[in-house]
């Protein structure tokens, strides 16, 4: 199979949450929208290994960006998506892409410089094959580093955010998951 952009949101709208919420966040107006992680490209894992398309998914990442950047403004949108998705009964984590350098040290030890876009964040996913989004409002697939390592199983560290620690556990999480998906040379 040749992964496209339409053939990559088949298999990921093939999953009925997905599919759920991509639709229903329109209405939460907020900017920038991206169902994003590993709701999609688990989906294509999935769909390879000849699992149901939604085997895995602990949650479903919702990525925005409002410059505002309040605590108070990013919880009203998380609350009211909690109320959106509760028939669901799913996880959908909300974040504010404008605000993760605020917090992101205290969480994960290491400094993150501003973020101007939605699409900055998901560039900064740890793993070049999964840096994949789907535009809630036009549809439109975003992949930065295209569709081909996400086709074929590769886990290459990200070279706009080498982690290289980071990476290796989140590569050999997938590993485990996903065994025939295999780590490309790495330059650490």
């Amino acid at each position: 199979m040749t992964l496209t952009a339409t053939r990559f949101i088949e298999i990921a709208l093939s999953n009925e949450i997905t599919a759920q919420i991509v639709e229903r966040l329109p209405s939460l107006k907020l900017a920038q929208c991206m169902v994003t992680a590993g709701c999609l490209f688990q989906a294509v894992w999935n769909h390879v290994s000849e699992r149901p398309v939604a085997w895995g998914v602990n949650d479903y990442d919702v990525f925005y960006f409002d410059e505002d950047v309040s605590w108070e403004a990013e919880n009203r949108a998380i609350v009211a998506a909690q109320t959106l998705f509760q028939d669901l009964n799913v996880t959908v984590e909300l974040r504010n892409q404008a605000r993760v350098h605020l917090w992101f040290a205290d969480r994960f030890g290491a400094d993150y410089p501003p973020l101007h876009s939605a699409k900055e964040g998901i560039d900064r996913f740890l793993i070049s094959s999964t840096c994949v989004g789907l535009d809630t409002a036009t549809g439109e697939l975003y992949a930065s580093h295209g569709l081909a390592d996400l086709e074929q199983g590769i886990l290459r560290m990200n070279p706009n955010f080498p982690q290289p620690d980071q990476f290796r556990m989140k590569a050999l999480s997938y590993q485990a998951r996903w065994d025939w998906l295999r780590l490309a040379p790495q330059p650490f």
